[in-house]
Formats: C-alpha cells, sequence, structure tokens
C-alpha cells in the first residue's frame, strides 16, 4: 500500500492554477496583460469604464443601445440609501481609515433591491448597485471625513466623472476624466490575485455576490495585495530635484530598503500597466501645464532602474503599476489615503465578473490541507497537567 501523498503541498499556492478564466490573462515573463482578449495599451486608452464592465460581464463590447442602457442602470443605482450613509457618518465620526468604511458599507448593498427591469437577475442586480455605489461610497465618505456633506451624484454624468465631481463639487474637465478612466481600465482585473480569489472563494459556496466583493475588499486592505502607490510618490517628493536622485536612492539601497514603484511578484519584465498610466500622466500634466512634477518623476525612474540594475543584478527589477498609478491620481487631485480605495472602485468590475464566471461553473473551491501538527496526544484531566 502507498502511503505518499498524491497532492504536495505549495506554501501560498504558488503557480498552482485554481481556476480558468476569459477575464484577464497575466504573463509575467513576457510583460503582457491581456483583458477579454484585449491587450491592455488598447482597451485601456480608449474604452470607457462602463465599456470595459459590459466586456467583463458579457463577453463583448456594448453596442450603444446596451451601452445606454447600462449607463442608465448605474445611475439609477448610484444614490446611497439613508442606512448606508448613516453608516457613514458614523464611521467618519470615530476616523475610521477609508478602506475600512468602504468594507462596511459594501455590504449595505444587500438592503436595497435593483430597480425593476434593470438587471438581468439577482446577481447582476446586486453587481449593478456595487459598482454604482463604490465611487459614491468613497466620495461621500472622504467628504464627512473632512467635515463636508456629501455631494449627490449628477444623472449627467458618467461613471468617471461623477466620482471626481462628488469629490470636489466641480465638474472635471474632459482629460481628468479620460485620465481617471485610463486608471480604472488598467487595474480592473489582473489574474488570480489575492481578493479576487477570495470572492471566488466566497461565491462558489453558494453565497451572494455582495458577501464575496467584502471579502475582496477586506483582502485589498492588507499591504502585501493593495500596494504603496503612496509611498512610491513620497520618495519623488522627498528627492525633489534631479541632482538629488542619485545619492538618495543609493543612500536607501545601501541601507536595504526597497525602492517603492518597482519591482512586481508576477512581471519579470517592466510591469504594462506602467507604461500605459506613464502615457496617461504625461498627457494629463501637460493639459494641466505642469510637467515638472512629471520630468522628475521620470527621472527617478531612470535612476532607480540603473541603480537596482547595479545593486542587485540579474533580477530585472523594473517600474510597476504602483509608481505611475501614484503620479497619475495625485495629479486628479486624490490624496493618498484614497488611491486604494480608487483602485477598488476599478477592480470591483472584475470582482463582480469573476463572481459570475464561478457561479456558472458551480463548483466549490475547496482545497486540501497537510497536517503538520503532532500526534499521538492522549487526554489528562487539569488536575494532572
Amino acid at each position: 500500500m502507498n502511503d505518499e501523498p498524491t497532492t504536495a503541498f505549495v506554501a501560498g499556492l504558488e503557480d498552482v492554477v485554481a481556476v480558468q478564466t476569459r477575464l484577464s490573462d497575466v504573463d509575467g515573463e513576457a510583460g503582457e496583460l491581456t483583458i477579454a482578449g484585449f491587450r491592455v495599451e488598447e482597451l485601456a486608452r480608449q474604452a470607457s469604464f462602463e465599456e470595459t464592465v459590459y466586456l467583463l460581464w458579457h463577453d463583448v463590447l456594448p453596442n450603444e443601445e446596451r451601452l445606454v442602457g447600462l449607463r442608465k442602470a448605474l445611475d439609477i443605482q448610484r444614490p446611497l440609501p439613508r442606512i448606508t450613509l448613516d453608516l457613514l457618518r458614523a464611521a467618519a465620526s470615530e476616523r475610521v481609515p477609508v478602506m475600512d468604511a468602504l468594507r462596511m458599507a459594501a455590504g449595505t448593498t444587500s438592503l436595497s433591491t435593483p430597480g425593476e427591469g434593470i438587471a438581468e437577475d439577482d446577481n447582476h442586480g446586486e453587481a449593478l448597485a456595487l459598482v454604482a455605489r463604490f465611487p459614491t461610497i468613497v466620495a461621500a465618505y472622504w467628504r464627512l471625513f473632512n467635515g463636508k456633506e456629501p455631494i449627490e451624484p449628477d444623472p449627467e454624468l458618467g461613471h468617471a466623472a461623477n466620482y471626481l465631481y462628488m469629490l470636489s463639487g466641480q465638474k472635471p474637465a474632459n482629460e481628468f476624466v479620460r485620465a481617471l478612466e485610463t486608471y480604472l481600465n488598467t487595474v480592473v482585473d489582473h489574474g488570480m490575485n489575492a481578493s479576487t480569489f477570495v470572492a471566488r472563494v466566497i461565491v462558489s459556496t453558494r453565497s451572494d455576490v455582495v458577501s464575496a466583493v467584502v471579502g475582496a475588499v477586506g483582502a485589498l486592505k492588507g499591504p502585501l495585495h493593495g500596494g504603496a502607490p503612496g509611498p512610491a510618490l513620497d520618495v519623488v517628493f522627498e528627492i525633489g530635484s534631479a541632482n538629488w536622485a542619485e545619492p538618495i536612492l543609493r543612500e536607501k539601497l545601501e541601507r536595504g530598503e526597497r525602492l517603492m514603484g518597482f519591482g512586481h511578484r508576477v512581471y519579470k519584465v517592466r510591469d504594462p500597466r506602467a507604461d500605459v498610466l506613464s502615457t496617461a500622466a504625461e498627457r494629463l500634466y501637460e493639459t494641466d501645464g505642469d510637467t515638472a512634477l512629471y520630468g522628475l518623476s521620470r527621472e527617478v525612474e531612470e535612476t532607480a532602474l540603473k541603480l537596482l540594475a547595479e545593486y542587485k543584478p540579474g533580477r530585472n527589477l523594473q517600474t510597476n503599476v504602483e509608481f505611475y498609478t501614484a503620479l497619475l491620481l495625485h495629479g486628479l487631485g486624490l490624496p493618498t489615503d484614497l488611491f486604494t480605495p480608487t483602485f477598488a472602485i476599478g477592480r470591483v468590475a472584475g470582482w463582480t465578473a469573476h463572481c459570475f464566471e464561478q457561479r456558472a461553473l458551480d463548483r466549490l473551491i475547496r482545497p486540501q490541507s497537510e497536517y503538520a501538527g503532532v500526534k499521538g496526544r492522549h487526554w489528562t484531566p487539569p488536575e494532572e497537567r
């Protein structure tokens, strides 16, 4: 009789294929990201976010009629129920971090049913509400957190434009909307990352989409997943001038510090999302008339790549999505506390699409475990221990 295990333990499920998906393909060796069949460089720069949502949900780009229908459905769901606003007010009074407020408020989506006729079924109704309300939740909470009243969404504005409007009260210029849409499209889905896997595990139990997305937000909160776009920009501000880039970065490397915004667990070459966001940031800063910060960031990037090759030869540490995420979102006027919540505003479309895919598969995700504890123990009463 063979007692050898039929499966092997793999820490962190590294390189284990858990699902098949049509939603995105990450090729870390080639530095390529495909979203529903489109290279991210092509889709992110041209599609509206609503078009990308429809593509992920239905595996086809919408015609004009269907796009109008989706925009109307999102518009209906965008305002927040009273109970959600009450929760956000209470959270703001306790100075709760934005991601915690988003996690709590996302769960209230279950208390509001979709408008009649706008959703194909309950799952799509919940997904519509989640995608529609994430920007409203984040914007409303940020204003409450800073002692201001929330701003109602404008039915004349699209998804990305409404987010910027609800934050500031000013209708954004087209260039700002395009920059934000490019960002949301870029981060909408990215293979079987931690938060997406959590969402699929939860919905595989035949639980609801809201529960799956709340779990995904909880996973995204963790610093090993949410990334560090804020610190990546902080380094640029710390350097201040291109002349100081090399001495400051060299000193950090000598101390063994990690250079934020460089290197990626999956990509062995340059992160393709970095190129998309670099171009979008350049266009945004040129439009706004202030190219100094963008120019400094490019100088810092070039110096960092040169020094990383010197200090960590053979590792090929390249620019990742965090570096230009920070620059782009800063250019849009967003504070660093909103960087990860804004990421969630884009990624929720991917999470919900994975929920649909997993629900159609209808297979419980149930991996095995390998016992590594003590065996052969025997019970003793308390007085004998």
